[in-house]
């Protein structure tokens, strides 16, 4: 059965003026192939309005100003006409067409390679092409005794969890909060929001065309969360304050078998016949073990832990740490703060990007609800440019004369647009640019988004940027490496997460009570990061190597983690099968692979350390993998890879 995506266009019923006015909130080249589907009129592509090659962020095609008012004109009569015909419109494109206005919209041939993905992301039908189908329909009683344990209600576990109801699969949901969200429950800290654009950063059979920034807060982005949890039916699925202590595989039943821990303390023991673990990789907060940190006597806490009625103004506020997190926060706190340190270990690179703290237009949104396809293309424009175009970038050319600040040409290239950006920001403060510009290659880190905001807050009399390390905590703040005493009155730890304790603190034991624990140690491996060799059945969303720090959407990859395990689901329900468990040979030489593959990107570079890596510098968290190819491994499962019995 075809699974609609909503919402479809509304009808236009607004006069002239108002179709003119949001026009001019439109993204020119996205507003002329959504003309085609309107018009039918393929010559809109082939004239003298030609965008440029996309990059992130730029969504008018570099088009000159009078080209975007001749477009502008003619869109607002073929609107009017549209209107006016009661929103009839004339056959869809074909094939070939459409692959024309996938290049046409992004300045560039699209390869043969990604037209496939491209086509589905775009779903121009108007039906989710990742829904789930079955191959053959199993008998009811052989879905109804296949239950399945979802572990987080986050993105991913919201996901899994509509993907199983469309299946008939029974299942249930634990959630450790109160709500579901995951991450944009948990981070309340000041300023927190997402860093990839809102109208790709979303399911892409639930877009959503009135997101209110075009980088929402986390408020915003729990809520969207909550109404697809609420739509699809799953909500009620979920139980909430609740964790699973620990799993163990029942061999001789073929079964897993969890105990939950209820808030009160209380435990019951669930069976499942498959567990999907969505329990993220950036939830469990890590505060580093400085010396007296038990001595001080003011506020401290992480961020991601922010202490629920805590008021910075008028008080003396440090913090620790200048990641994600701490850029977002910063600017915040130094609204209110009566005197700001904060403590750097290294700086970060960041993009530049004037629309970060943006409001979406009431244009804009009339645009992606009423325009027929305009916000399918819309997401395709920034899906493209942000997808694999940036690895060759990445790559290390063993001839580079400069390895230990860039690793390529390109990579060079992007270090100076990125220094130029902080030198516009900060040139005229020699000893802050000197403390702001990182010394390891571009992107080897987690790259961040700025507007302008953190340098602005460091530059600010009453913020201070420290940079000497601390020597330890006091009673009344922190003592530097220099020995200068900073007092302070709360601390904010903004250090970050343990990345690489998958699925901690759960004790998870498989085929002969091997535990996952002590399988995995500093160094978690998974067949493409979902499934392990000893744990049978058992599926990891955003597992180990899975994380996106060169392209697209973690969202994207959820999609293509969950639909492989639906993919594996569906396989031992049709085959009257109970368990199937990855070859190790086949992990193996995946792992020898991602392993080869890292070894030639920016993310092992020696000159840093970051959460990307184990103690032993090995990356553990972050795929090397081109997103065309892993949606292309992770379609379908190949059973030849399991032990299926």
């Amino acid at each position: 059965m075809a699974v609609r995506i909503a919402p479809a266009e509304a009808p236009i019923v607004e006069d002239d003026a108002a179709i003119a006015a949001a026009l001019e909130r439109a993204s020119i080249p996205t507003l002329l192939v959504s003309l085609v589907h309107v018009t039918g009129d393929a010559s809109l592509l082939r004239g003298d309005v030609r965008p440029q090659r996309a990059i992130p962020g730029e969504v008018q095609g570099f088009l000159p100003p009078a080209q975007r008012a001749a477009v502008r004109a003619l869109a607002l009569e073929a609107l009017r006409d549209y209107r006016d015909r009661g929103g009839t419109l004339p056959p869809p494109p074909g094939p070939e067409l459409v692959r024309e206005m996938m290049g046409f919209l992004v300045g560039e041939p699209v390869p043969d390679e990604y037209v496939p993905m491209m086509l589905e992301e775009l779903n121009l039908g108007g039906e989710d092409a990742r829904a789930f189908r079955w191959t053959r329909e199993p008998p009811p009683e052989a879905r109804e005794r296949f239950h399945v344990l979802v572990i987080g209600a986050g993105m991913s576990g919201v996901l899994a969890a509509i993907r199983l109801r469309e299946a008939g699969i029974p299942y249930t949901v634990v959630e450790k909060n109160d709500a579901v969200g995951g991450t944009w429950w948990e981070n309340r800290y000041p300023g927190c929001r997402v860093d990839i654009a809102n109208h790709f950063y979303c399911y892409s059979f639930e877009p959503n065309p009135d997101w209110s920034e075009h980088f929402a807060q986390r408020r915003e982005l729990q809520a969207y969360f909550e109404r697809c949890a609420e739509k699809h039916g799953v909500r009620t699925r979920v139980r909430f304050g609740t964790e699973v202590d620990a799993a163990h595989w029942d061999e001789a039943r073929a079964r897993w078998v969890a105990t939950l821990r209820a808030r009160d303390g209380t435990r019951e023991t669930l069976e499942a016949h498959a567990i999907v673990s969505a329990v993220g990789q950036l939830n469990r907060p890590r505060i580093p073990d400085l010396p007296g940190l038990a001595r001080f006597r003011g506020v401290a806490f992480h961020s991601a832990a922010w202490e629920a009625g805590f008021d910075p103004a008028g008080r003396r506020v440090a913090v620790i740490g200048t990641g994600a997190s701490a850029l977002q926060l910063v600017p915040e706190l130094a609204k209110a703060a009566a005197r700001l340190t904060v403590f750097q270990r290294s700086p970060c690179w960041m993009i530049p990007n004037p629309g970060y703290h943006a409001k979406v237009a009431d244009g804009k949104k009339w645009l992606l609800r009423h325009v027929p396809s305009y916000a399918r293309w819309y997401r395709f424009l920034l899906f493209w440019p942000g997808s694999d175009g940036l690895l060759p970038s990445l790559r290390v050319d063993p001839a580079w004369p400069h390895p230990e600040r860039s690793v390529n040409a390109l990579n060079e290239a992007q270090r100076v647009m990125f220094t130029d950006y902080l030198k516009a920001q900060v040139g005229d403060d020699p000893a802050l640019l000197a403390r702001v510009v990182p010394r390891y290659p571009p992107f080897g880190k987690r790259m961040l988004q700025d507007d302008g905001s953190w340098l602005a807050a460091l530059r600010r009399e009453h913020v201070e940027l420290v940079t000497d390390g601390i020597r330890e905590l006091v009673d009344d703040g922190i003592v530097d490496a220099t020995g200068r005493r900073h007092p302070l009155d709360a601390i904010v730890f903004a250090t970050g997460f343990h990345a690489n304790r998958f699925l901690w603190p759960m004790e998870v034991r498989g085929v002969g009570g091997v535990s996952l624990r002590e399988v995995w140690g500093d160094d978690p491996r998974a067949y493409l990061g979902i499934t392990v060799p000893g744990f049978p059945n058992l599926f990891c969303l955003y597992g180990p190597g899975t994380n996106l720090a060169h392209a697209g959407s973690i969202v994207f990859h959820s999609e293509c983690q969950v639909r492989y395990t639906m993919g594996c689901l569906r396989a031992l329900i049709e085959q009257g099968r109970a368990a199937m468990e990855c070859r190790r040979d086949v992990a193996d030489a995946y792992a020898e692979r991602f392993d080869r593959e890292h070894a030639g990107l920016v993310w092992s570079h020696p000159g840093m350390t970051s959460w990307y890596k184990n103690a032993a510098g090995r990356v553990t968290t972050t795929s090397p993998w081109r997103l065309v190819d892993y949606w292309r491994w992770t379609r379908e499962p190949d059973l030849a890879d399991y032990v299926v019995r």
